[in-house]
């Protein structure tokens, strides 16, 4: 008796979608306009000085509250460690907009390879930079400025619920 080797059929769920993909039509203007009405895009201009904000005022608490200018300095650098990249990306970034697919996705990790870099040297070069560097407060600045980016899927969520109840 010969033994057929039992294989489990495997539907090609992928081959299926691209199947749904291609009997789909493009969207029209109107649904374009639409679909950008439903989910408002936030700039990421205004995420960049929301951090620049956020660690000025930190830094002005920190130095009040020590009552060491080199505290509030180091605070306010540590923000600087997370504005300046953060707003060099979004500059580069704003280049790559009209690219192809895969050159943008290229554009965003070069830039984003760019912004880490830019952070770890400021990072390096603080203990030249700012006189009597408290690393605790550079530290709790610069997290405090990075939790902004949370704050920013916050708004977006918010914005989207107004528009919905309106």
């Amino acid at each position: 008796m010969q033994e057929r080797s039992r294989r489990p059929e495997f539907r090609d769920s992928w081959a299926d979608d691209d199947k749904e993909l291609d009997e789909r039509a493009p969207m029209t203007r109107e649904q374009v306009q639409a679909l950008r009405e439903q989910y408002p895009l936030l700039s990421p201009w205004r995420v960049v000085a929301v951090q620049a904000a956020v660690g000025l005022v930190v830094a002005v608490l920190a130095a009040v509250i020590t009552g060491r200018g080199a505290v509030g300095w180091s605070a306010l650098y540590g923000a600087a460690a997370v504005v300046v990249p953060g707003a060099l990306m979004v500059r580069g970034l704003a280049r790559t907009r009209d690219m192809q697919p895969g050159t943008a996705v290229f554009g965003f990790l070069f830039w984003e390879f760019i912004k880490i870099g830019v952070a770890a040297a400021m990072l390096v070069a603080a203990a030249v930079v700012v006189r009597n560097l408290s690393w605790p407060a550079l530290l709790v600045t610069m997290v405090l400025c990075m939790k902004v980016n949370w704050l920013a899927l916050l708004w977006q969520g918010r914005a989207r619920a107004r528009k919905k109840r309106s």
